[in-house]
């Protein structure tokens, strides 16, 4: 009876020990995958985000164009219903004549690739 014991403790143990190396290796695979993905992530983050704010800042517009900046705005004129809808008439018709002014250059730039 002692034999059969024994034999399944040693069968379960050593299936432990395995799983746990196994697990370990994994962890240390991850986590080097991880660090070392991440610096080049990080850099390639900073970048473009410097050159969203530039693309965003480059437009004259009085229009907000951050989040922030449109809950700022809407906090403003949170009890001013009327100025609220004025601004936004005026807004609106800014960015269509914004956006209007985009699709001729982009024509232009697509029509001239297919020649």
């Amino acid at each position: 009876m002692t034999n059969p014991i024994s034999r399944a403790i040693a069968h379960i143990s050593a299936f432990l020990k395995e799983f746990q190396v196994k697990r370990f290796v994994a962890v240390v695979l991850v986590g080097f995958l991880v660090l070392t993905t991440s610096v080049n992530a990080d850099r390639g983050t900073q970048a473009v985000t410097k050159r969203v704010d530039q693309a965003v800042r480059q437009d004259t517009s009085d229009r907000p164009k951050t989040t922030g900046e449109w809950n700022k705005e809407a906090r403003e004129t949170e009890d001013a219903p009327g100025e609220r809808v004025q601004r936004i008439a005026k807004e609106s018709a800014e960015a269509v004549k914004d956006f209007g002014s985009l699709y001729p250059d982009t024509v232009k730039r697509t029509a001239g690739d297919r020649d």
